[in-house]
């Protein structure tokens, strides 16, 4: 291991087409990196980051910033999945975009801003690293592998944002579940999702009573398994099919962020 990174014979080689494997590198602490943007610079900007990444437990419903209060952190998930929700003066939210291992939280940092628009809030549990938001902001503009991950990043999520707002206006709540179920596995990899209903409701923009018997619609199709504060999948093909089309457009842009 060199300088965070395991010594993987082609691994450093500029011109590489994908990011390297999980585990391939190492925060500051020696712990083990699987963000899919951290693995996908090139050694030398990497580098530069490696010494702020100080590795974090994300325990579910931990807060990573507020709307239009100061952003302290970027983060850069390992593990787990945070949503990023639209809040109202009345207490109502509805989730608006989701992040796991393939990006960044704070991406207000990257257009030098140290404000946010929404609620980041950790859906499910993980890890990964997070660096100071000023000294992230100072080593941008000497990374411009980064700069330009980030920005492919953005765009991806500036088009999920906008197909989760049709979605919340226009699909019925059985299919947003279906569709919002799957986005949560292809961020986790596991057919159990750590999920009450209660905070299934928060996330979706609507009453408890209606994710229950949706939940309960699609439990008795033999899609998914309810058990106490977990939802399990069981049928992922056919929860595809009972999913909105706003997911097929979702899933097509997945390979270009690293997942599935």
């Amino acid at each position: 291991m060199a300088n965070g990174n395991v010594t993987v014979e082609g691994s450093a080689r500029l011109g590489r087409l994908g990011p390297l494997l999980p585990g391939a590198r190492t925060d500051a602490a020696g712990k083990a990196v699987h963000n899919v943007i951290l693995l996908s610079l090139p050694d030398e900007e990497y580098n530069l980051l490696r010494p702020q990444l100080e590795p974090v437990e994300l325990p579910q419903h931990k807060i990573l910033h507020e709307p239009a209060e100061k952003i302290d952190f970027a983060y850069f998930l390992n593990e787990g999945m945070t949503s990023l929700v639209a809040t109202s003066v009345d207490g109502r939210s509805v989730e608006v975009g989701i992040t796991g291992r393939e990006g960044m939280v704070g991406m207000s940092l990257t257009v030098g801003l140290l404000r946010g628009t929404f609620r980041a809030i950790m859906q499910m549990s993980g890890s990964g690293t997070r660096i100071p938001a000023e000294i992230f902001q100072s080593l941008l503009p000497c990374s411009s592998t980064l700069r330009s991950q980030l920005s492919r990043f953005a765009l991806m999520q500036g088009m999920q944002v906008a197909q989760l707002a049709a979605c919340n206006r226009l699909h019925d709540i059985d299919q947003r579940l279906a569709r919002w179920l799957l986005m949560c596995q292809d961020r986790v990899d596991s057919v159990l999702l750590p999920l009450t209903h209660e905070f299934l409701a928060q996330m979706l923009g609507t009453g408890r009573p209606s994710v229950s018997l949706a939940a309960a619609a699609l439990e008795s199709s033999g899609l998914i398994e309810n058990m106490r504060g977990t939802v399990k999948v069981l049928n992922r093909k056919n929860l595809e099919q009972a999913a909105c089309e706003c997911y097929g457009v979702i899933q097509h842009f997945n390979g270009g962020l690293g997942l599935k």
